[in-house]
């Protein structure tokens, strides 16, 4: 196995008791643990070459309890990324690890992590053979750009082209990520920007974006780029425009704003060396899709599923 309960410190509690569990949980493999007994094995396959897929996922507190945003797109993404990589993976199963570890921990403002991967095993790059896992961990710390108005550096770095790795959240994708946020970062900027060779916005490294101009919203649409869950839902919410935006766009609207299940609705102070304003329309979608996700709105009651 890749992942394993050490020998004597393991301790595995039954979904039916976790609500009682002292330390936080983590769900594997069809069981809930001790977050701190778990260990990866050193010849783990996805540690070597990236072979797994995750969604980040959120569920917020609402008026009749704990809920999770859009949790059946998020299994969908999973399922079509693990597909690509020939693992199997049963939504409805990891669907009732998310809500299994949410109840174990308690968490009702949380953000959601489901990881399946490749085990251990030989150094090819060949994956048949491999154990195939499953786990799912839930944090109440807030990450990424919630709550902040970032500013944006333009990377040099070109986001992974969907014909060489498709946009879905693979492990190995976001190497491409993190030499981009780290350019930025060593810049002075709190994120990175992606660009492709003809001068067209492409995505931030975990976040999509937008741009507004005149009231109007539109929705930067790339091939390379995530198709976010997020993203979605304020296209849905607003009637945004999606199409093809250059750099030159982007730095002549009146706002600019990245969004993300981490980041939320999260403003853009600047990009490079132009500043925006005081960002008014996104101030105002933050606010709409914070009712949203807490359900104190009619529209997208759908989208929670209940823990």
């Amino acid at each position: 196995m890749s992942l394993n309960a050490t020998a004597e410190a393991a301790t595995v509690t039954p979904i039916a008791d976790a609500a009682h569990a002292p330390r936080d949980q983590v769900w594997f493999d069809g069981a809930l643990h001790d977050i701190d007994t778990l260990q990866a094995g050193l010849t783990t396959h996805a540690m070597h070459y990236g072979s797994g897929v995750f969604e980040g996922i959120r569920a917020y507190a609402t008026a009749d309890g704990a809920a999770v945003f859009r949790l059946p797109e998020h299994m969908e993404r999973m399922r079509q990324g693990a597909a690509l990589l020939g693992m199997a993976f049963d939504p409805a199963l990891a669907t009732e690890a998310v809500l299994a570890t949410l109840r174990a921990n308690r968490h009702r403002d949380a953000y959601v992590r489901p990881l399946a991967w490749f085990g251990e095993g030989g150094f090819g790059l060949d994956v048949e053979g491999h154990t195939e896992h499953l786990m799912v961990a839930t944090t109440a710390t807030r990450v990424h750009l919630a709550g902040t108005r970032a500013r944006l550096g333009i990377s040099t770095w070109r986001r992974n082209p969907a014909d060489s790795l498709p946009p879905l959240k693979l492990c190995g994708a976001y190497v491409n990520s993190i030499l981009a946020k780290r350019q930025s970062k060593s810049r002075g900027f709190d994120e990175a920007l992606f660009t492709d060779a003809d001068g067209f916005v492409v995505e931030c490294t975990g976040a999509n974006v937008f741009l507004v101009k005149d009231g109007r919203v539109t929705s930067v649409d790339h091939r390379d780029a995530l198709p976010g869950i997020t993203r979605d839902t304020l296209i849905a919410l607003t009637g945004a425009q999606v199409r093809a935006v250059t750099v030159a766009e982007l730095l002549d609207a009146d706002e600019v704003f990245a969004c993300g299940t981490a980041a939320e609705v999260a403003p853009v102070q600047a990009i490079e060396d132009r500043s925006y304003g005081d960002n008014p329309v996104t101030r105002e979608l933050a606010e709409l899709y914070g009712r949203v996700v807490r359900g104190q709105a009619e529209t997208g009651r759908g989208w929670l599923t209940a823990v």
